[in-house]
């Protein structure tokens, strides 16, 4: 009888009796090797096509290596097709361009999803291959928009995800478009956005979407009456609030702000100065202190 084959690896099995003086060719070539790509071993995939992995027995075969990498460099997501039983692969998607990799079992079967850059450990888990492990992050809900552009957490890669939060343009333009909790976090030397509002005149209506820290110019002699935002619970920002540099004069009001025993200020009035009103919410109302007469 000739040397029979395990099911999954394709490892010889010899048959009693038989390979008399040759075992060490078979035990070498059909087993020690084989064992040793499995463990160990890489297939890489550089040309730019759908691939089925071979499977051949009691010989070398891409589908039982340990390690699937995909050098590739197109655009188009491609095709992996291994063996629909047991087994565990890495997978990491090397390619140079932005190529994706779907590692699926014969059939075929769904697959899973590799995105260029992302190294995942893939196992069959009896139906499919699913990913045990992976270098990008994945269920995650919401939404993130750095530089304008708004796109499913899920859809990121953890270098994507970092360099949003960090704003590689140096902006400060990352924000995340659901609202997260932070417990006890430590903070060093943060910076707050900015929002310049520019010459206002008789009416203006505060929005704190794109900042916290807010400046102001009001024009001579012009009553200026500020509308505030929804009085949301925690919610703070910091108005500077500057007279034209050449003439002074303006005023200004605050719709639906209380202030202290003093009562609602009178805005400095003397050209080119400047006063910084800090604004907190409760939930229900805002409140409202100033410092007066700097000059910037």
């Amino acid at each position: 009888m000739a040397t029979a084959a395990t099911s999954l690896l394709g490892l010889a099995l010899p048959v009693t009796g038989e390979l008399s003086g040759t075992w060490g060719d078979t035990v070498n070539n059909s087993l020690t090797s084989l064992l040793d790509s499995a463990v160990a071993g890489t297939t890489t995939l550089s040309s730019d096509a759908d691939v089925t992995l071979t499977t051949t027995t009691l010989t070398a075969n891409q589908a039982r290596q340990a390690v699937i990498l995909w050098t590739a460099g197109g655009t188009v997501t491609r095709n992996i097709t291994a063996p629909a039983q047991s087994k565990v692969y890495v997978v990491i998607n090397a390619s140079v361009s932005t190529q994706s990799i779907v590692l699926r079992g014969a059939g075929p079967t769904t697959g899973v999803t590799i995105v260029q850059g992302e190294k995942a450990v893939c196992a069959w888990n009896g139906t499919d291959f699913v990913k045990a492990a992976s270098t990008v992050a994945t269920n995650l809900t919401g939404a993130i928009t750095s530089v304008g552009t708004t796109t499913s957490l899920g859809s990121f890669t953890s270098a994507q995800l970092l360099a949003a939060l960090t704003d590689e343009t140096g902006t400060g333009a990352a924000v995340f478009a659901t609202s997260p909790t932070v417990n006890n976090p430590t903070v060093t030397n943060y910076v707050e956005s900015v929002v310049a509002i520019g010459t206002v005149t008789t009416t203006n209506t505060l929005a704190l979407t794109n900042g916290t820290v807010q400046t102001a110019t009001l024009t001579a002699s012009t009553a200026c009456t500020f509308t505030m935002p929804t009085a949301t619970a925690g919610k703070s920002f910091v108005l500077l609030l500057k007279q034209a540099a050449t003439t002074g004069n303006g005023t200004a009001t605050f719709t639906g702000v209380k202030f202290g025993t003093l009562g609602a200020p009178t805005i400095t009035a003397t050209a080119g100065k400047m006063d910084i009103l800090t604004f907190i919410a409760d939930g229900t109302n805002w409140y409202g202190s100033i410092a007066q007469g700097y000059t910037p």
